[in-house]
C-alpha cells in the first residue's frame, strides 16, 4: 500500500470528504441496511427487485466509504503559505488569455479528487493544469487538447 497516489486537497476539499464520509458511515450505510431488512421481510429473495437493489446500492455505498478513507489517508493538504502568486502550482488561481480569441478565463489549480470543471477547478493532471506547473505570468502555454493545440498566456498568479 506504499505505493498509494498522493491525493492533493485543498482545505475546502478535505472537509468536503470528511462530510462525505461522516454522511455515508452515519446516514447512508443505516440506510440502505434498513432497506436490505425491509426486502428480506418480503421472502423469496430470487425475485425481489427491492432486494437487489439495496445490495447494489450497498455495495456502491460500502467501496465509497473504502475509497474516499484511502484519500482521506494519503491527503496532501495544500498549504495556503506556501501557495506563490508568482509561479503556478497546486493551490494557484491562475487568469489565462487563449491567444486566439483574446478570451480570459480564470481556473483554480487543485488535485484531480476535487477537480470540477464546472465551477473553474482544474485538476494540476489535467492537459492544462500540467502545462501551467511551474509557470509565470506572461508565459504562454500550448495546450494539447482533442481539437488541436490551444496557446495560453498566463495574464496572473493568485493565493
Amino acid at each position: 500500500m506504499s505505493n498509494d497516489k498522493e491525493v492533493i486537497l485543498t482545505h475546502d476539499g478535505l472537509n468536503k470528504l470528511e462530510k462525505e464520509l461522516e454522511t455515508l458511515k452515519a446516514v447512508k450505510r443505516p440506510e440502505v441496511a434498513e432497506r436490505l431488512k425491509q426486502a428480506l421481510e418480503f421472502g423469496d429473495i430470487s425475485e425481489n427487485s427491492e432486494y437487489e437493489d439495496a445490495k447494489n446500492e450497498q455495495g456502491f455505498i460500502e467501496g465509497r466509504i473504502l475509497l474516499v478513507e484511502k484519500m482521506l489517508r494519503n491527503a496532501k493538504v495544500i498549504d495556503e503559505q506556501e501557495v506563490k502568486d508568482n509561479v503556478v502550482g497546486a493551490g494557484s488561481k491562475v487568469r489565462l488569455i487563449e491567444v486566439n480569441n483574446n478570451e480570459e478565463v480564470e481556473y483554480m489549480i487543485v488535485g484531480s479528487a476535487e477537480a470540477d470543471p464546472t465551477h473553474f477547478k482544474i485538476s494540476n493532471e489535467s492537459p492544462v493544469g500540467r502545462s501551467l506547473m511551474g509557470q509565470k505570468v506572461g508565459s504562454v502555454v500550448n495546450v494539447t487538447v482533442p481539437m488541436g493545440t490551444i496557446q495560453y498566456k498566463i495574464a496572473g498568479i493568485k493565493k
